[in-house]
């Protein structure tokens, strides 16, 4: 499960920072159904992308970490479930958004809980492999 979490990790990592610079690079036009927003909408949308190759950058340093650390997986895990709320949000408030983005919905609220079930997964192997040792001698 510690190589799962890692592997999780660095996936979720490499996509955002993906995505992200997608935003960045073509603004609007990255957002499907926004390509006439405005100006406004494409500053905002590239500054967003900024932020999430930021997020997706922090991903990538906990997937370097020994032992991965639980504590800033659940966080960030926590900050992807907010943007799938904020998506229900959203649609309570608005109505159904753009086709794409149901599915990105369904990852963003069915994806936390696998990083909360898997956030100390290194942190027990370790603890578990300590306790081991020193049972051992």
């Amino acid at each position: 499960m510690a190589r799962a979490l890692r592997a999780l990790a660095q996936l979720m990592g490499w996509a955002c920072v993906l995505i992200g610079v997608f935003h960045v690079l073509l603004g609007n036009a990255a957002i499907p159904g926004a390509g006439s927003a405005g100006t406004t909408v494409d500053s905002w949308g590239r500054f967003m992308g900024a932020s999430f190759v930021g997020y997706g950058l922090a991903w990538l340093w906990v997937a370097r970490q020994r032992p991965v650390p639980a504590r800033a997986v659940r966080w960030l895990a926590g900050v992807f479930l907010l943007g799938g709320a904020g998506r229900l949000l959203s649609l309570a408030l608005h109505g159904w958004p753009q086709w794409f983005q149901i599915p990105l919905t369904a990852i963003e609220l069915g994806l936390p809980p696998v990083f909360f079930w898997l956030a100390d997964a290194e942190e027990r192997a370790l603890r578990s492999s300590a306790e081991t040792t020193s049972a051992g001698r």
